[in-house]
């Protein structure tokens, strides 16, 4: 046991987190997110029974946000389809980096699920979540300390 590390990071994810370097980036999956073939060139990590808001909460507080960049935190968009859809865990999103980052919400943008899955690919992991929330998938991207 380790003091201030919270319990829903796995020994498996921590070692990722520690090996990833500045500007590389970390996927967190919903339940229904393609989190397997997403990670075929990468690592992935099942947080079976947690929550995506809950990970991403997790993740932050070890982890730094890159300051490089003006959107270290990559929200997936709606379809058109889905336009009448609510997606409140994206406020949720937005509170959670706020807490952890001085930019607050500005530190997190929208990106279409297209993009969003094309940066998936280039990810160093890739986390699967079992969030039910629709439009529940991020991409964080490490900064510095």
């Amino acid at each position: 046991m380790l003091k201030g590390i919270p319990p829903v990071l796995s020994p498996e994810l921590l070692k990722v987190l520690a090996e990833m370097g500045h500007g590389d980036t970390i996927v967190i999956g919903d339940a229904n997110f393609a989190a397997a073939s997403m990670a075929r060139d990468s690592i992935l990590v099942r947080c079976d029974g947690v929550r995506a808001t809950e990970i991403m909460d997790a993740i932050l507080t070890l982890m730094p946000l890159d300051t490089f960049v003006e959107d270290p935190v990559l929200i997936m968009d709606k379809e058109a389809r889905d336009a009448d859809l609510e997606c409140p865990v994206w406020d949720e999103f937005k509170e959670i980096v706020a807490r952890h980052d001085e930019r607050g919400a500005e530190a997190c943008a929208m990106i279409p699920r297209g993009k969003f899955y094309t940066m998936a690919k280039n990810a160093y992991c890739v986390v699967a979540t079992t969030e039910t929330a629709f439009y529940a998938c991020s991409i964080l991207q490490k900064g510095c300390l």
